[in-house]
């Protein structure tokens, strides 16, 4: 992600190919020496130079190098030989196919992709199996169609509630049977699953099929008619925001009267409505969307209680004052991060040349006057999330820092998402990052996408191609990196293709844009620094070609830029005056930089700061993802993981993460912080808003034996001691009730002040005293206490009140749940030392990281508590109800523990 999380360099989005190409000469001047004369399509008859200045196409062999005999089909052309023979190359460089080896290679000969898939050993395991299931073996020739169903089976199906290999197996039959024959009918199955308790491939097949609408034929009358529909629902906005408009929006209400039409034909569709309503696009439609938020009206003073109203607002502000930009008022407060310790010698808007390393050039000042009156003199930031993960911790301080600098200082906040890889996109991580966004208060002026820019994008990379500053490179991805000095760090070397001419470089590209240039056969590189001591000048690849479904664009595209080329052109595009981003891309600034310069575009200053470090846990997505796929946790929103969806489930309030965010601050050293910190924070938080309530963790069943009372007893009580606006309530007391089993000790001991055979203790709240009568036993284990009560009184009052639990009437008693407790997820401080664990970050993990406990007592409201709705637990701790929590089986989470001596609750 743009903020919190290394990216790794995109060497991996290198190529593929085989070693057919292995005499590539080392300079232009070998290659025209050495290179034959080879046809190139509309450009004519180069000589001496060949198509790639290095592809060397064998005379001695009827196999010439794949690229240039890919190129050379692709375009028509004639190859002459050494001896002076036109041969056409579609004929004598025609690659020998093999017979798949293996099920899983015919479906991935199908897909058109493998080399990266079969380092995958989970992906390639899932991929046998769905084989397996389909029928497809050795030597089998798949259809696309099939091919990419069975590939999406085995991506998109494979772990999870409800998952099994049998379930599998049936999807995979069902693909080759044709029943399944859209990738959303994978999802659909897997919600399906999800809702099917039992294990194995135990289901109802007729609800399946019905379900992903087996048999069902959605018309086209049907579909327009649904599309219909949707635009006039939403003509008005349509019309304000034309094309900037998300087609999701209107595809989601056209999906929810066609729930089986074809995801793509219901997006033509659209698309043809929207033109029509609409009219062509137009400048304004191409720039990025920027909405004023409307202003609500003013209340007047009589109504609604205008003194009282603004009270709350008074109070709401103190409340919430520390609390960062998304406090418990919903982010109206800015965060004290905003100018504090290291932000507060960022530059002034315009003022970009007077930081560290800013590059000024002859157009410099002119791009930086456009760039002030454009932003107005205000201060413009982002918060860039890749769509490939969970949001976590570090990304809170993120977006706390960027919301709140531009908030501070009058401006405004994109969230953009970073969507240029669709390979691991998905739908999912988009919702998931604006709900988070959302629940920590921030309220972005726009919701942008990478992809909004792929064309411009696309004619600044031609364009530095034509200033000659990027070229088509066909090395493997192997080679790449023993080209910049490998494992031994050896000395670097120029690509081979580097000093190719201009024009092959811009054909190579057309080629790869048009799709004619196979997945991992080229590359875009950025001529940078190869002499540079910065890795990030050693020509980073700018684009890549990916045979991909993009999540928005569709098939529009086969390649895609890479972040080092996309992230500070989509910043130049949007006027960021400011690119706050973590200290692990501070060499990158100066590939940033480069970039901007080169194409003579506005520069925007980035500015680094310290990620934040948590100590006992781990943020990486690859570790998270390693911890769920081996069943440490169970998912991305496991309350034992630091991930924001995590701490939400937990309990956490956004109030609290913000003023954690705000306490640790804005530095440039990089700091391990206590888990404790953020815990301090949540308990300070909750104890000013969560109601408060008696639950018995461990109970232990007491009989009042001279209760006098029918029906027992109703005791009214506030549900907050220093909140009287969360209101009173009631707990029921009757002549059986529930005690915490540790409250009751036989021996006693010095400075034991509970119930003890020869000491009464007092009934919290009930202004009871309870004396013991008789210890019953069930194999020498106390299972009940039969007790005598009094009402207390100066002269009998007790060294101690405990809390309990009981119901209004003995038949009747109060329900039981299901406390799950949680502790640090690893053991050590850091579990990334190899020297302390040199078996892996696993080994740190902790085996007591949730303790999960059945049986517990809780009084009635709690059974009707909603999601997330927060408690404190008397003398237990503080509890959210979880997202498995019903009625009918509560289910509560630990938030934190109550602030207390460690020896108070054993006395």
């Amino acid at each position: 992600m743009g903020n919190e999380g290394g990216k790794e360099q995109d060497v991996s989005a290198a190529v593929t190919t085989t070693s057919a190409t292995a005499t590539a000469p080392r300079s232009s001047a070998a290659a025209s020496a050495a290179a034959p004369t080879v046809g190139l399509g509309g450009l004519g008859t180069i000589e001496g130079g060949g198509v790639a200045s290095g592809v060397v196409v064998n005379t001695a062999s009827t196999s010439p190098a794949p690229v240039a005999a890919h190129h050379a089909r692709a375009a028509g052309t004639k190859s002459k030989r050494s001896g002076g023979e036109a041969t056409d190359l579609a004929d004598s460089s025609a690659r020998v196919v093999q017979p798949p080896t293996s099920g899983m290679e015919a479906i991935l000969a199908a897909v058109k992709t493998g080399d990266g898939v079969r380092n995958n050993a989970k992906l390639t395991a899932a991929l046998e199996a769905v084989a397996r299931a389909a029928g497809v073996v050795a030597g089998s020739t798949v259809s696309p169609e099939h091919g990419n169903l069975l590939y999406a089976l085995a991506t998109m199906f494979a772990s999870g509630p409800g998952f099994s290999e049998e379930r599998r197996a049936v999807l995979a039959k069902m693909i080759t049977s044709n029943k399944v024959v859209r990738t959303d009918q994978i999802t659909d199955a897997a919600a399906f699953f999800k809702d099917c308790p039992a294990a194995g491939a135990h289901f109802d097949a007729a609800k399946l099929e019905a379900a992903l609408g087996v048999g069902v034929e959605v018309s086209d009358a049907e579909i327009d008619k649904a599309v219909a529909a949707a635009l006039q629902a939403n003509e008005a906005e349509l019309r304000e925001r034309r094309y900037h408009m998300p087609t999701g929006k209107i595809m989601g209400a056209v999906r929810k009267e066609v729930k089986f039409a074809d995801a793509k034909v219901v997006k033509e569709r659209v698309e043809a409505a929207m033109a029509a309503l609409l009219g062509p696009r137009t400048a304004v439609d191409d720039a990025p969307e920027v909405r004023v938020p409307k202003k609500k009206a003013p209340k007047e003073a009589g109504a609604g209680g205008g003194e009282e109203a603004a009270k709350r607002k008074e109070k709401t502000k103190k409340d919430s004052a520390g609390a960062g930009a998304a406090g418990a008022a919903g982010g109206e407060e800015a965060s004290v991060l905003a100018d504090r310790g290291a932000a507060a010698a960022l530059h002034k808007v315009g003022e970009n040349y007077k930081t560290e390393g800013y590059v000024v050039h002859a157009k410099t000042m002119a791009l930086l006057a456009e760039h002030v009156k454009a932003v107005g003199g205000k201060v413009v930031t982002r918060f860039p999330p890749e769509p490939n993960g969970i949001l976590h911790i570090g990304h809170a301080k993120a977006m706390n820092f960027n919301f709140a600098y531009a908030k501070a200082h009058g401006g405004k906040t994109y969230l953009r998402y970073d969507d240029t890889n669709p390979e691991a996109e998905e739908e999912r991580f988009f919702t998931g990052i604006l709900d988070m966004v959302t629940w920590l208060g921030h309220k972005p002026c726009a919701v942008t996408h990478s992809s909004d820019y792929f064309q411009r994008l696309y004619e600044l990379a031609v364009e530095l191609i034509r200033r000659d500053l990027a070229y088509v490179d066909h090395q493997t991805a192997q080679e790449i990196y023993e080209e910049r000095g490998g494992d031994a760090k050896g000395p670097r070397r120029e690509s081979p293709w580097r000093a190719r001419p201009v024009a092959e470089s811009l054909a190579w590209f057309e080629d790869m844009r048009k799709g004619k240039v196979d997945e991992g056969k080229a590359v875009l590189r950025m001529k940078m620094d190869m002499v540079s001591g910065n890795t990030q000048l050693w020509d980073l690849v700018a684009y890549r070609v990916k045979f991909s479904t993009h999540h928005r664009t569709g098939d529009d595209w086969c390649i895609y830029p890479t972040y080092d080329f996309t992230h500070c052109l989509v910043d130049s595009f949007e006027n960021i005056t400011h690119s706050l981003c973590t200290r692990e891309f501070h060499q990158a600034r100066t590939s940033y930089y480069w970039l901007c310069n080169a194409l003579e575009v506005y520069c925007p200053v980035q500015w680094e700061y310290s990620r934040l470090n948590l100590t006992h846990t781990v943020l990486s997505k690859r570790k998270i993802l390693q911890l769920i796929e081996e069943g440490y946790v169970h998912d991305w929103d496991d309350p034992r993981l630091h991930t924001l969806s995590g701490l939400r489930r937990r309990g956490f309030p956004p109030a609290a993460i913000n003023a954690f965010c705000d306490k640790v601050g804005i530095t440039t050293a990089e700091v391990m912080y206590s888990p404790h910190m953020l815990e301090g924070c949540v308990r300070e938080q909750l104890n000013t808003e969560a109601p408060r309530t008696m639950v018995v963790q461990n109970p232990l069943r007491v009989v009042i034996t001279n209760w006098a009372e029918e029906g027992g007893r109703r005791v009214s009580l506030a549900r907050h001691p220093l909140n009287a606006a969360l209101g009173q309530r009631t707990v029921d007391l009757c002549s059986v009730l529930y005690v915490e089993r540790d409250d009751f000790s036989e021996e006693g001991g010095k400075g034991y002040r509970r119930l003890t055979p020869a000491q009464p203790v007092g009934l919290k709240y009930a202004n009871l005293v309870l004396r013991l009568a008789e210890a019953v036993r069930d194999g020498g284990r106390v299972t009940e206490l039969r007790c005598t009560c009094e009402p207390a009184t100066a002269d009998n009052k007790p060294k101690a009140f405990i809390h309990w639990v009981s119901s209004g009437s003995p038949a009747a008693p109060p329900a039981t749940a299901e406390l799950r407790l949680y502790n640090q997820l690893f053991l050590a401080e850091n579990p990334h030392d190899k020297a302390k664990f040199p078996g892996g970050f696993l080994t740190a993990y902790n085996p007591d990281s949730l303790c999960v406990v059945r049986g517990a007592r809780i009084p009635p409201e709690l059974a009707a508590a909603e999601e997330g709705a927060p408690f404190q637990f008397e003398r237990l701790g503080y509890f959210c109800a979880d997202k498995d929590h019903t009625a009918a089986a509560p289910v509560f989470n630990l938030t934190v523990s109550l602030k207390e001596d460690s020896g108070k609750s054993k006395k």
